[in-house]
């Protein structure tokens, strides 16, 4: 079923965040709950994870008011990502279909900018992320075909 969601962006305190806003607005973490850097299958391409980032928060997701879902991740300068306002929050689009996808991701991408493809990732989905032309982020996760 298609939805949308929020995707919080934290430096090293997504977990930390997390609670609180369980905290706030109850229930329970989605997804089987919290997933870590860790949790990533290893590929040969892919470079070792640091130590200390290993236990960081890969994803976490958390039903708020109305249904809506909040997601995070942490984003460590050590793997790259300068968590400042503005890249910090996402829209995130799950649509039905792949088919769905692909126009929604090409139409918001037009005169932004792709920081992502769309591609089958190692959890199934087919995911791809852009910036529009007005600086707004947008990630995409189909479980459809």
């Amino acid at each position: 079923m298609a939805r949308t969601s929020t995707y919080l962006n934290f430096p090293r305190n997504t977990e930390a965040a997390f609670l609180f806003y369980q905290s706030v607005f109850g229930g329970e973490f989605g997804n089987d709950g919290i997933a870590r850097f860790c949790d990533i299958p290893v590929t040969p391409d892919m470079p070792p994870l640091a130590a200390e980032d290993q236990q960081l928060i890969m994803h976490v997701e958390l039903v708020i008011v109305g249904g809506h879902v909040l997601m995070g991740t942490d984003a460590p300068e050590s793997m790259g990502f300068k968590v400042a306002f503005g890249n910090n929050v996402h829209i995130n689009l799950e649509p039905d279909t792949k088919a769905e996808t692909k126009a929604l991701f090409d139409q918001l991408s037009a005169g932004g900018v792709v920081t992502m493809p769309l591609q089958v990732m190692f959890w199934g989905a087919y995911y791809g992320s852009c910036t529009d032309k007005f600086g707004v982020h947008w990630m995409f996760n189909c479980t459809g075909e």
